[in-house]
């Protein structure tokens, strides 16, 4: 049995996508959240398997957000981007936080419950309208970008995007200004960047100040 999670800020929505998976036996639907804050709270009582997360919704907490919450506290739980955005952007940042699907509202019965099934396999399930070639290079891009840097290199990368000097950054996190230096210059060899502006530049645009994704 594959226990899901709906979230959708509306109501019809989420009544309608539990009619269409009730006729499939070997899923069940273990609750419902209509916002982001809703959505962290029901997954921790009921422990789902999958998660199907709308993005927009209410009170502030976007439904990125609220996966890279849940996933922080249950890595075992399989997220489900559903929504009605197709856009690079998106499909990118479902990448960046580990979505294992991404399938669009409009999409077929038959299609969801595919979805369903090949993530809580351990299988990645993106439905969308971009080329697959260009799909496959966001995910080539987010292995190379995220497994490159140490976590400790990572980290060195997010505090000098916040400015922190080399002597700041150092006791942050208790080590020497030198070690510092010696980091930074194993992270430029590494990303075969030229200066610090170049660093600044790649950890912004890499969500560096955000480690969680």
């Amino acid at each position: 049995m594959i226990k899901v999670l709906i979230v959708d800020d509306h109501d019809l929505i989420r009544k309608g996508i539990i009619l269409l998976l009730e006729r499939y036996p070997e899923i069940e639907i273990v609750g419902e959240a209509g916002d982001g804050e809703e959505a962290i709270r029901v997954a921790m009582r009921t422990n789902p398997d999958v998660i199907l997360m709308d993005l927009s919704m209410p009170n502030g907490l976007d439904g990125f957000t609220s996966a890279q919450e849940i996933l922080k506290q249950m890595e075992h739980v399989k997220i489900i981007i559903l929504t009605m955005y197709d856009e690079e952007v998106y499909i990118q940042k479902a990448i960046q936080i580990n979505a294992q699907g991404f399938i669009l509202k409009n999409s077929k019965a038959s299609e969801l419950y595919e979805a369903i099934v090949s993530v809580y396999q351990g299988k990645k399930f993106y439905k969308t309208g971009i080329p697959e070639e260009q799909l496959r290079k966001l995910f080539k891009f987010k292995v190379k970008s995220r497994s490159v840097l140490s976590i400790r290199e990572k980290e060195i990368v997010r505090l000098t995007v916040l400015g922190f000097t080399n002597q700041e950054i150092s006791k942050k996190l208790l080590i020497s200004p030198k070690t510092v230096e010696n980091h930074k210059s194993n992270i430029m060899h590494k990303l075969r960047l030229k200066n610090k502006h170049q660093l600044i530049q790649y950890g912004i645009k890499n969500n560096y100040l955000d480690l969680s994704t």
